[in-house]
Formats: structure tokens, sequence, C-alpha cells
């Protein structure tokens, strides 16, 4: 008996002092983010900024070439591990014209420049998209003959069995990962079950199909009282009634008992702030990434620190013309904006209730 408590406890202490070490790896995770590519058929009757996409996307493939802003602490940006798309990737989600499916004709346009995970696409990194409000309605909705739900289904299926995520959703649309101790929460429209009843825009378009109800269950059995950081995205974000406050309230009340480190979305244009529901004093750190035809963020993690910056079209101009097309002139220039500094300090394992 006393043999058998001694292995016992040896065990224990191997299992503590492993997840001590895995606690205590160096962390250096440098990713970009970008949403809103909204791309269009070429003759789309209000134009197309398809090109200025594909200018941003050159720019991450050399990302490498570039540094950090002084403010920032300087030195060359590392390889990025993936790019994130938060949602309306194509401009046009259930729509034909002619004869023609124009959804379809939109999405091959965004596979062609983004790819699947840096080998067959302009993009040279894995992606990591999610659907937004023009991305079209739930699989089987869908009038025009497309589904852009349904190809991601299929992406992410594929994402699972390479093992570029680790947790898929019963219904094949929320997804999460891990880059070193980091946790990655995919919630695409945004963080609720079903849309709230004050919310005006169509239901059936823009049903979140139980991304609260994942994202509680994904933090539960991925990151427990690990005290890891989280970093949770989606489309739509703190600043739109796209979805509604008491939802906002509910996401934060799941993921409160987490290190929430970052929350990215798009949808509403380019910002850094905080955000917690009144009454809450531990704010969220946000980042609204704008559009993709005006720059991205890149955002680097290590054990003690978050920086973030746009990197933006410097002096880009945009005019709206009398027909609603955009005219855009643009130096060739790139520059940073929008910068975030965060210090980051080892977690408390928080106190996790199912």
């Amino acid at each position: 008996m006393h043999r058998w408590l001694q292995m016992f406890t040896v065990g224990l202490c191997l299992a503590a002092s492993a997840l001590t070490r895995a606690d205590d790896t160096p962390v250096d995770v440098t990713f970009i983010v970008t949403s809103d590519t909204h791309y269009r058929e070429p003759d789309h009757a209000q134009g197309h900024h398809n090109d200025y996409n594909q200018f941003s996307i050159k720019e991450m493939n050399c990302i490498t070439e570039a540094t950090w802003p002084e403010k920032l602490g300087g030195g060359k940006v590392s390889p990025p591990r993936g790019v994130l798309v938060l949602g309306d990737c194509i401009d046009d989600g259930d729509r034909a014209r002619d004869g023609r499916q124009i959804s379809a004709e939109q999405y091959g346009l965004f596979l062609k420049d983004f790819g699947f995970d840096g080998t067959d696409g302009l993009v040279k990194y894995p992606v990591f998209e999610g659907w937004g409000n023009h991305d079209g309605p739930p699989e089987g909705q869908e009038k025009s003959g497309f589904s852009f739900q349904a190809q991601l289904k299929q992406r992410n299926k594929t994402r699972l069995a390479k093992g570029l995520i680790t947790n898929l959703a019963d219904n094949s649309l929320h997804y999460s990962w891990d880059w070193e101790r980091i946790h990655f929460v995919q919630l695409n429209l945004y963080p609720a079950d079903e849309q709230h009843a004050g919310v005006h825009y169509s239901p059936v378009w823009h049903n979140p199909q139980g991304a609260l109800r994942f994202l509680k269950k994904d933090l539960a059995d991925k990151v427990g009282d690990s005290g890891r950081p989280v970093i949770l995205m989606s489309h739509c974000g703190f600043d739109t009634d796209w979805w509604n406050k008491d939802d906002w309230k509910a996401v934060y009340d799941v993921a409160k008992p987490y290190n929430v480190v970052l929350y990215l979305y798009g949808h509403t244009g380019t910002k850094v702030h905080r955000w917690a529901p009144d009454g809450e004093t531990k704010k969220w750190d946000c980042i609204n990434d704008g559009q993709t035809e005006k720059g991205f963020f890149v955002i680097q993690i290590t054990a003690n620190r978050i920086r973030a910056a746009m990197r933006n079209m410097v002096g880009l101009i945009a005019t709206k013309n009398v027909d609603g097309s955009i005219h855009r002139r643009w130096s060739g220039e790139w520059g940073w904006r929008w910068m975030l500094d965060k210090p980051l300090t080892a977690a408390t394992a928080p106190v996790v209730t199912p």
C-alpha cells in the first residue's frame, strides 16, 4: 500500500509539473484580422473594390518585411499564424440575376483571393472566416441556389480534419482553436442563440444559430479554470443594433469567469476601444477591424503583452459617385494607425460554473 501511495503521489507531482510547464511555455503569436471584404462580381451596377482587397492581401503576404511602429516598440513583424476574416465575405449572400448565381460568383472571387490553408489562394496563410449579415441566410433558406453557410460548414469540417481547429459546433458553423496557450473562438454573426425580439432585421437571414450555447460549452470544456488567454470574435460588435444590448450582457456573463483579452469584430468601421455592460468594472479590449479594402490589423501576443495596429493605406480617398459607386484614389503607401499596447499579467485561475 505504501509503495502504491508513493507512486500515486509521484504521478500527481509529475502531472502538476507538466501543467505548470505548459502554462509557463513562452507565448509569441502573431496573426492578422480583417473583415467586410464584400466581394462583388466585376460588372456589379455600383462597381467593386476587389482590387483593393488584393492590395491588402499582397501587403499581408509581405508583412514580415514591415516593422512595428516606434510607439509600439519597433522590430520586425513575425510571421503570422493565419488570417481571421470576420464576416461579410461577399456582398450579396442570396442573389441571382439573368440566370446567373451572383452569390456564387462573388464567393468564387473570395476563394480565389483568400483560399483555405495558404497554398490555394492569393493569401499565403491559413484562413479562418465566419459569416456576416451580407453572407446570406442559413443553409436551406436560400433562394438563389447557392449557400455561403453550406460552404462554410464544409470548410470547417475540413479544418477540423486537418487539425487547424480543435472544436466544431454540432451545426458545423461556430468553432475554436488554440495557438500556443491562446484560445480563439469564432462566433460568426454575433454570440446569441436566436435573434432577440427587439431586433427588427430579418429573423431568417440573421439567425445566430446557437452561437452562445457553443461559446458556453466551449469555454468550459476547452479553457476551464486554466486562466488561459481567450480571444472572442464575431461579425457584429457592441456598437450596433443588429443585436440587442440584452444579448451583449448575456455573452459578457458567459465569458466573465474567463481571461478574455480581446474581442474582435467588424461590421461598423474601425476603432480600438474598451467595453463592458453597465455596472461591470472589468472591460474588454475591443478591436473593430474595418474593411479589407482599407487595410487590416496585425496583432502580436506574448506572455506579458498584446500589441496591435492597423496596417492601413495611407491617404486613401474614397468618394461616392451619383450612381452610388465609389471612386478610390490611393498613393500606394502603407502606414500604421489604431494602435493598442496592453500589458498582460498572469491571470488568477477563475472559478468556472457550468
